[in-house]
């Protein structure tokens, strides 16, 4: 995290929206952030109110922010939701296009802003994936897929997941884990890069996994969980996941699970 004012120099923005949610603030983690933040000079703007699982109005919303501000780069911190909504309005704001009109694979068109992703769980994997999942409805999600959601930068940093609890750094594990056994069994595009990362990512998930849930603060296996998790998200990003991330749209839509 400290190497952050380098990241921000090389990509040459001065107006950032830093993109989160209030439990990063709550635990003291945007503090951090802030504290680097501070030492690069940047004229920035938090915006904070990230929810799980975003609905389209916390991406417009967070939209609105980013135009007021005059943003000109987007750094998303924390974890999915908050890398996530980053995403999307860093195309958005650049590009002009509707959300609406890009859900889907490949039907974004424009350009993005500057875009850093700090994740702050080692789960998704969003960090190095052209995906953005909302939610759309009641019961429904969708995701947007484009190369443009790839970002400059993925900054990976462990000490930024030693306070996870030991249910969030489980559920967050294991889905990890499955995004790796999904690409790995995946029928669609697998290929030997992906499976080369996929049984990487799971070992290095399957041995750190137990010993980061009793132990929070092991910080050499809160790296490789992270570092695990960023693999798992590169091979599904070269190999699509499958029935399982298929039910995770109505499950996690209609009941708000891990």
């Amino acid at each position: 995290l400290k190497r952050l004012a380098e990241v921000c120099a090389g990509l040459r923005f001065s107006k950032p929206l830093i993109v989160t949610d209030p439990g990063i603030v709550n635990v003291g983690l945007l503090d951090k952030l802030k504290e680097v933040m501070d030492t690069t000079g940047l004229d920035y703007m938090v915006y904070s109110e990230v929810v799980a699982d975003p609905p389209v109005e916390t991406i417009m919303e967070c939209l609105d922010a980013a135009k007021a501000h005059g943003a000109d780069g987007v750094i998303g911190f924390g974890g999915g939701s908050s890398m996530d909504a980053a995403k999307l309005v860093a195309l958005l704001l650049k590009s002009g296009e509707k959300l609406e009109d890009i859900y889907g694979v490949g039907l974004a068109k424009g350009e993005r802003l500057p875009l850093i992703l700090i994740p702050t769980t080692a789960g998704t994997g969003s960090e190095v994936t052209a995906v953005a999942i909302v939610t759309t409805g009641p019961n429904t999600k969708a995701g947007v897929v484009a190369n443009q959601l790839y970002p400059d930068v993925a900054l990976l940093d462990a000490e930024l997941t030693t306070g996870l609890p030991p249910i969030v750094t489980a559920a967050t594990g294991v889905d990890a884990m499955v995004h790796a056994i999904e690409a790995y069994t995946s029928l669609i595009q697998k290929n030997p890069y992906s499976d080369m990362l996929a049984m990487k990512a799971l070992e290095l998930l399957s041995k750190n996994l137990k010993p980061v849930i009793e132990d929070g603060k092991n910080l050499e296996a809160r790296q490789n969980m992270l570092f695990g998790a960023c693999l798992a998200g590169q091979a599904f990003a070269n190999a699509p996941v499958a029935a399982v991330h298929a039910l995770a749209y109505p499950l996690g839509a209609r009941y708000h699970i891990p």
